[in-house]
């Protein structure tokens, strides 16, 4: 069990953010690598983000054992997988079972996101919107520009990035292969998640489950932890119906957390090994008080205005950023910026992981690992 500090009688023990981290390190596969396949690691994750093509194979890389690219593309290939808006109104790659089922879990949030754009859309009726768009992209995969002219024939006057936005909130849209594959190029093309899976969506799941599917990968968790990773509002009702079933922590703060019963929460003292996260991997936005991963003095560096960089964890909490380049007829290498001094020890363990990551992700023969001193990137 993690280490709690000491509680008055009869009150929920408090967990340290070094505990959460273990904790929720543990369930996300990063204190040891798993032996899990990749399609359960995407079930267990409960998607993984894919707001760019790249992050869902590095986030297997840190969390399996044996894992190779190839594994996760063919998921994509036969449609096991799918890359579709979810969580957060952010791209995710779910199993195609959560893509029919987690979509209409979060549509309340698409409409709230659709009400942005309500002036762009005066005079358009969003149910003929809805229908024409579904038609269009079901004949055939189309760009998002494709389906902005297609409505903008229908209603000209309209502002055309509220015409594509709504089709994306109305619709349960995936990018479709060959974007997303590893070592493939591929522009986005969107069609209906049925018309891809040849089945029908579901209705929403039951919001308790998933509940107790989002604890289990990222807890202990508070309500508003799980309502910043999903992007849901009015959890906590939920969160009450469930209390008789789970356990319940403090943060240093005072916050509520809820938790499993059964679920891991590893000793704070329970070694951390280096892993090499890429940009927006789930662990570091799965809640909204995120100093169990990313100490605060440090909070923002691993993205500084429109630039968001690959995280590295040393002892379970961020510490440096990098990049792997893959320059033609040149060595493979990997950059670590680091945030925070890092020891020659915590170097030596960095380099080691780095050399095995891209004997896995770069063809390269030849590998280099740099180091670059602390900086404050740009703050």
């Amino acid at each position: 069990m993690a280490a709690k500090k000491q509680t008055p009688a009869g009150a929920a023990p408090v967990l340290t953010p070094r505990a959460l981290g273990r904790a929720t390190l543990d369930r996300q596969h990063l204190l040891r690598r798993t032996a899990m396949s990749a399609k359960d690691a995407v079930t267990h994750l409960v998607g993984l983000q894919a707001q760019n093509t790249k992050p869902p194979y590095y986030q297997l890389l840190a969390r399996l054992q044996g894992f190779r690219p190839a594994e996760l593309s063919l998921l994509m290939e036969t449609r096991e997988v799918v890359r579709i808006v979810s969580l957060r109104s952010t791209i995710h790659a779910h199993t195609a079972e959560d893509a029919l089922t987690l979509r209409p879990l979060v549509q309340a949030a698409r409409d709230r996101e659709l009400g942005i754009f309500r002036k762009g859309l005066t005079g358009v009726d969003l149910d003929r919107l809805r229908e024409l768009s579904r038609a269009y992209v079901e004949e055939a995969p189309r760009t998002p520009k494709e389906i902005r002219e297609r409505l903008l024939t229908e209603w000209p006057e309209a502002d055309p990035q509220a015409l594509s936005t709504a089709a994306r909130c109305l619709l349960p849209l995936v990018q479709v292969t060959p974007r997303g594959l590893w070592g493939m190029s591929g522009g986005v093309a969107l069609t209906t998640v049925e018309h891809w899976l040849g089945r029908t969506a579901g209705a929403a799941p039951d919001i308790e489950r998933a509940v107790l599917r989002y604890l289990g990968a990222f807890g202990p968790a508070s309500v508003k932890d799980m309502q910043t990773w999903a992007g849901l509002t009015r959890l906590k009702e939920v969160f009450e119906r469930l209390r008789p079933r789970l356990v319940t922590f403090r943060d240093e703060h005072g916050t509520e957390l809820f938790d499993l019963p059964d679920a891991p929460r590893p000793a704070e003292d329970t070694p951390a090994p280096p892993r090499f996260l890429p940009e927006f991997d789930n662990v570091l936005l799965g809640h909204a008080d995120r100093t169990r991963v990313i100490p605060a003095p440090l909070k923002g560096l691993n993205g500084v205005g429109n630039q968001t960089y690959g995280s590295v964890l040393v002892d379970g909490l961020f510490a440096a950023v990098w990049r792997l380049d893959t320059p033609r007829d040149a060595p493979a290498v990997v950059t670590v910026q680091e945030v925070r001094p890092l020891t020659p020890a915590e170097r030596d363990a960095l380099t080691e992981e780095a050399m095995d990551l891209m004997a896995t992700m770069a063809s390269a023969t030849e590998r280099d690992v740099r180091f670059r001193s602390f900086v404050d990137l740009g703050r």
